[in-house]
């Protein structure tokens, strides 16, 4: 987890991202993905949805070591049973993420993953305000920092387009929608991708909104998963 140096697991080749603060400029508020938004409404959903992701980051960092990865571990009991139905469709490609600030930390299913034979992919930031790039992730990959600080595989790993991607969640509602960092990086990502891949998001379940009140860019899960199992399912 983020900022917790007591909480690795064993056999990877990096450590987990030890940043506390996202750099200001991940921050990219609606209007610059809809510019046709009506101004005042795009900027008071910002306003909510900046002091909600404060509140849930809050919550979410004041939980103990243990604590947070017993949740870990009940989101990867979850998570694997969701998997199997789009692996046996097909899905070869699965892209997970690097935990940073109190996610999940789902590093041991994605060796799991690794050891059934699939691909594991790690997404990245190859320039601002553009999609998502995907560089494939094994046990023996030499991760280096990336954007914010993040450890991402090196630009010599394989690109891979994901049939799969796990998104973490800041927060999220049961109509299939997600409150991330507030970059527009995920939604950028989803909308570019063809054919787009199954999204399973994953988070606390003290993280549930009654709505994040969704705009036009926002883009619906397939599945929401938590600690006490599969919330939403489209």
């Amino acid at each position: 987890m983020a900022g917790d140096d007591d909480d690795r697991p064993s056999g990877y080749a990096s450590p987990p991202c030890l940043a506390s603060e996202i750099a200001p400029e991940y921050f990219d508020p609606l209007g610059a993905l809809q510019p046709q938004l009506d101004p005042q409404q795009a900027l008071d959903v910002a306003r909510w949805r900046r002091a909600q992701r404060s509140g849930l980051l809050a919550a979410r960092q004041a939980l103990s070591v243990d604590q947070r990865l017993a949740v870990s571990q009940s989101i990867a009991r979850h998570l694997a049973a969701a998997l199997q139905a789009p692996i046996q469709a097909g899905a070869q490609v699965v892209a997970v993420y690097w935990p940073i600030r109190g996610e999940p930390d789902l590093r041991p299913i994605m060796r799991a993953l690794h050891d059934q034979g699939l691909r594991v992919a790690l997404p990245l930031v190859e320039a601002p305000k553009t999609p998502l790039a995907f560089r494939r992730w094994t046990p023996q990959t030499v991760m280096q920092r990336g954007h914010w600080n993040i450890p991402v595989p090196p630009p010599e790993a394989e690109s891979l387009q994901p049939d799969i991607a796990i998104a973490p969640l800041v927060g999220w509602d049961r109509a299939a929608y997600r409150l991330g960092y507030g970059g527009g990086y995920f939604d950028r990502t989803l909308a570019a991708q063809q054919p787009r891949p199954f999204v399973i998001g994953v988070g606390y379940q003290q993280a549930e909104l009654a709505t994040i009140y969704p705009q036009p860019h926002d883009i619906s899960l397939n599945c929401i998963i938590t600690e006490d199992g599969a919330q939403v399912t489209v």
